[in-house]
């Protein structure tokens, strides 16, 4: 019997899961289907409810609707609650439960993909928002030597860090300067502006690897970071793929093969 998955967002015409779950579905033989579907910035609740009265049997959620699922999840896994956000639901029959695999895939990324290592290592995260607040758990419990979170607003930060129990540090990007990190991690707004956050010319200690969430070219930050000492610079292409892999796991139980998927799309 064909399972139905989908993507809620808005916009969401240039949504990539389409493609990735269907290889997913393809390699690992599962019968379903995945289609993109346009809600309502009014409208997410009840397109999500029509969806799973249809047969639907899970979904992904992107902005602007990844808090909104949080409220809507009648059950939330213990990252989802950490991260305070959903990006996946699963229909189990009468339970909407709602996980969030973005930790996860920038932590699988980072450790499998590129090979880095992260216990005992100085890691930078910038942005407060929600893409940092979903990847903070998985990050601390990977053991870093440190995770600075840094923000414009001290404060919001301060809040995040506050709500780990004070397993990070918060900081304003001018209090960075004389410190060094191994990996740091953009997940602020700034590259879908064209922008960078401001930050001190000496960052990165030999072998640093830069990393922003964002893909789809050289971002300013990336620039940055080759032109100020990065040893490695990454784009969030494989944190995509790698957290699409593990909603699909949630889902179906069988983890698919990231390589030749974030491959096929890197040359695309």
């Amino acid at each position: 019997m064909t399972r139905h998955y989908a993507v809620f967002g808005n916009p969401i015409a240039h949504s990539k899961s389409p493609l990735i779950h269907a290889e997913f579905a393809r390699q690992t033989g599962q019968d379903l289907d995945y289609v993109a579907r346009l809600a309502p910035l009014d409208g997410f609740a009840s397109a999500v409810a029509a969806f799973r009265e249809g047969g639907g049997d899970g979904a992904n959620v992107t902005v602007p609707f990844k808090e909104e699922a949080f409220r809507l999840a009648s059950r939330l896994t213990p990252r989802a609650q950490d991260a305070g956000a959903v990006n996946t639901l699963k229909f189990d029959g009468g339970e909407i439960v709602g996980d969030n695999t973005d930790g996860a895939g920038l932590v699988r990324d980072l450790t499998v993909n590129l090979q880095q290592t992260l216990a005992g290592k100085r890691i930078l995260l910038m942005g407060a928002g929600g893409a940092a607040r979903g990847v903070i758990g998985p990050l601390l419990a990977q053991h870093p030597a440190t995770l600075v979170l840094a923000n414009r607003t001290v404060e919001k930060a301060q809040q995040l860090a506050d709500l780990f129990g004070g397993r990070l540090t918060a900081s304003s990007y001018e209090a960075l300067a004389g410190q060094t990190f191994d990996i740091v991690v953009n997940a602020t707004a700034a590259s879908l502006k064209g922008e960078l956050p401001p930050l001190p010319d000496a960052l990165f200690n030999p072998g640093a690897l830069a990393y922003d969430m964002m893909y789809g070219g050289e971002t300013p930050f990336m620039a940055w970071a080759r032109a100020h000492g990065a040893a490695r610079i990454a784009d969030g292409l494989g944190m995509l793929v790698e957290q699409a892999a593990e909603a699909f796991h949630v889902w179906r139980g069988v983890r698919p093969d990231t390589a030749p998927v974030i491959a096929s799309l890197r040359s695309a």
